[in-house]
């Protein structure tokens, strides 16, 4: 989606009666065809295929393409060049390398997953956003971009491979690269980015809704304490963990005695760092989101605009399409 949203022609290989995970969204500008991996003229068509394209996007576990005569080795032989984009949980190599996994497993083993949640309760899957989105598919696109780049100078494709793995752990890089003595302790019981701090977490407001706060820096605790009338004395030692808990009970009797529509008037567009926590469904009307044009609507389904923006060449949404006319355009002849 993101590739094809800036302007790629994406043709996506779909097995006999499709893929069975249908998203109007998600698969906005891509061309379809379905494609008998198991017969030679697939195989023989998909070789072809590659033959014109710029860039391959695999995601089975290693050395499947290899068996089925779809690995880099052959496909760059007859396209040499050719970004051979390669997408798993664990990478091509290593004891993990074939065996099943999921997002949560992949960000388990990265270190990611055990600094998130409440303190003393099991760690909270962030849906499959970090792992599967972050660690898999935009270091993918990253790489695929970069390699197109690379391929200017050289002429020459290579093969990309984009493990999850990786991707979580390039992401916990801050982390790793702060001492835990400045606040980037990744124990759940004194994170200052997950949930721990007293200015840096959600509340619960009378109307069962939520409003989160990430007044980190003192001056916008500062502005935060005052525009909800809390106790002054709880600006002193702002980063002591050892009062975080008791701050953390008096911050929520606060919070409690309004709803989030209250709140949100009194604190969104402050430097007092505040939102409302929102569905979806609430994200898509919030007026900051309709201003920007974050979400547009595409034959009456809302979804998010291509991102990102650009100020000579934007992105644009183009609609699905059929896998053998642009097969056809691109000069593979459809005879099987």
């Amino acid at each position: 989606m993101l590739l094809a949203d800036l302007g790629a022609e994406v043709i996506r290989v779909d097995r006999p009666g499709g893929n069975g995970w249908p998203n109007p969204i998600v698969d906005r500008g891509r061309h379809v065809i379905e494609i008998d991996l198991h017969a030679q003229e697939g195989i023989r068509l998909c070789q072809r295929a590659a033959e014109k394209a710029d860039a391959l996007v695999e995601g089975f576990r290693p050395g499947v393409m290899e068996r089925l005569g779809l690995g880099p080795q052959e496909l760059l032989q007859r396209n040499p060049r050719l970004v051979y984009g390669r997408v798993t949980g664990w990478g091509q190599a290593g004891p993990l390398a074939r065996s099943a996994g999921h997002d949560i497993d992949y960000i388990a083993l990265t270190g990611a997953l055990a600094a998130m949640g409440a303190p003393h309760d099991p760690p909270t899957p962030p849906l499959n956003l970090v792992g599967d989105l972050g660690g898999g598919a935009l270091f993918l696109a990253f790489g695929i971009v970069a390699a197109l780049w690379e391929r200017e100078r050289s002429g020459r494709g290579q093969v990309v491979d984009a493990a999850i793995v990786d991707g979580v752990s390039s992401m916990m890089s801050m982390f790793a690269g702060l001492p835990s003595d400045t606040g980037a302790s990744l124990v759940r019981e004194r994170s200052l980015l997950g949930g721990a701090a007293p200015f840096y977490r959600c509340y619960a407001c009378s109307d069962g809704q939520y409003i989160a706060v990430g007044a980190l820096e003192p001056r916008f605790y500062a502005e935060l304490l005052e525009r909800i009338a809390a106790p002054v004395e709880l600006q002193h030692d702002q980063y002591g963990t050892a009062n975080w808990p008791e701050r953390c009970k008096l911050l929520e009797k606060l919070f409690s005695l309004k709803s989030r529509e209250q709140w949100s008037r009194l604190l969104e567009g402050t430097d007092a760092c505040c939102a409302p926590v929102l569905t979806l469904t609430e994200a898509r009307n919030h007026p900051h989101l309709i201003e920007r044009g974050t979400y547009i609507d595409v034959c009456g389904v809302s979804q998010v605009a291509p991102v990102p923006r650009f100020s000579r060449t934007p992105g644009a949404v183009v609609g699905q399409g059929s896998g053998r006319a642009a097969l056809r355009n691109w000069g593979v002849a459809l005879d099987e």
